[in-house]
């Protein structure tokens, strides 16, 4: 008997496997970004993508947080090479924005490319809720070379920032980042005013926002 096999070298049993994957991975970041990680089994997630087998997101993910890996690991390969263009640019300068350019407009030029309705925003703002998920999705994100990059960028930029300030304006920053993307995500998806109308306007406001808050005056202390 003879295999019959795709142009890319993978059999029909692979292809069916790896589109039932990602299958999948949409359908439980969808559900995941409306109605929380917690709300969702992953029996509920294997039904909504039309799996007979109510164990297959075990079978093919194994836990939760398996999946919420394999989900965050999906978008942040693809925002990698956005982002390490701008980094390449950005090489050897010393102005704070352009490091914060580097930071907000891979992950807004990503969700621009998804189309609409996207949800990775919102379920990006469900699982920073959750120390557990949270772990993974910054383990993830630092993970890329490039993320470490912009970080060390900002660094060379505030050589002056105390070391308490410069981690309490970074966790302001990714909950700035997480949660307007996710808000301006959610009023698009359902038709709602929006204050920026591209993606792109709200990076800008984003960039400024951060930049304002990187660079603003620390408040005397006792």
């Amino acid at each position: 008997m003879v295999t019959v096999v795709t142009d890319v070298g993978r059999t029909p049993r692979a292809e069916q496997v790896g589109a039932t994957r990602l299958h999948i991975l949409a359908t439980a970041e969808r559900l995941f970004a409306e109605q929380g990680l917690y709300a969702v089994s992953n029996r509920q997630i294997s039904a909504a993508a039309g799996q007979g087998n109510n164990a297959a997101v075990g079978y093919h993910f194994g836990t939760k947080a398996d999946l919420v890996r394999a989900i965050a690991r999906r978008h942040v390969e693809r925002i990698e090479p956005l982002r390490r263009e701008l980094v390449t640019a950005a090489e050897g300068s010393a102005d704070v924005r352009d490091w914060v350019d580097c930071l907000v407009r891979p992950f807004t030029t990503h969700l621009a490319s998804l189309g609409d309705p996207t949800w990775f925003a919102r379920f990006g703002a469900q699982a920073m809720t959750d120390p557990a998920f949270r772990a993974i999705m910054v383990d993830e994100a630092l993970a890329t070379p490039s993320l470490r990059d912009v970080l060390d960028g900002l660094d060379r930029c505030l050589p002056d920032l105390p070391a308490d300030v410069r981690a309490e304006r970074g966790d302001m920053i990714r909950d700035l980042v997480v949660h307007v993307c996710a808000e301006r995500e959610r009023a698009v998806a359902e038709n709602a005013v929006v204050a920026r109308s591209t993606w792109d306007e709200a990076a800008g406001g984003l960039v400024d926002a951060i930049t304002g808050l990187l660079l603003a005056p620390i408040s005397r202390r006792a």
